[in-house]
C-alpha cells in the first residue's frame, strides 16, 4: 500500500484514481489509511463478492475466498482493460501498471 500510496500522485496524472480493496472491514481501512497515511480510498468487499467476480477468490490458510493480490485496470465505462495477478509475497510492478494506466 505504501508504493501506491508514493506513486499515487503519477496514477492520477495518468488519468487514474488509484482504490485498494480488500475483504478486511471498513473499521480496519480506516485503521490502515491512517496508520499509513493513505492518499487514496480502501473499498471493504466483506462479503466477497467483488473478489468472487473478479475471478480471484481462492482458499489461503484454510480461509475461503481470499482475494489474491490482484491489480486491475477499469475503464470510466466499467471495463477491465487490464489485470494482474501476483503471489503471495509479490509487489506489485508499478511501473508495468502505470505503463498500462498511460497506454489506455
Amino acid at each position: 500500500m505504501e508504493l501506491l500510496r508514493d506513486r499515487s500522485t503519477e496514477f492520477e496524472e495518468a488519468g487514474v484514481r488509484p482504490l485498494g480493496v480488500s475483504r478486511d472491514s471498513p473499521w480496519t481501512h480506516i485503521a490502515w489509511a491512517q496508520a499509513l497515511d493513505l492518499s487514496f480510498g480502501l473499498l471493504s468487499d466483506w462479503n466477497g463478492e467483488a473478489s468472487r467476480g473478479f475471478g480471484v477468490a481462492h482458499e489461503f490458510r484454510g480461509m475461503r475466498d481470499v482475494s489474491a493480490r490482484s491489480a486491475f485496470l477499469v475503464g470510466s465505462g466499467g471495463t477491465v482493460l487490464g489485470a494482474w495477478r501476483y503471489g503471495t509475497g509479490d509487489v506489485p510492478d508499478f511501473d508495468e501498471l502505470l505503463a498500462a494506466a498511460r497506454a489506455s
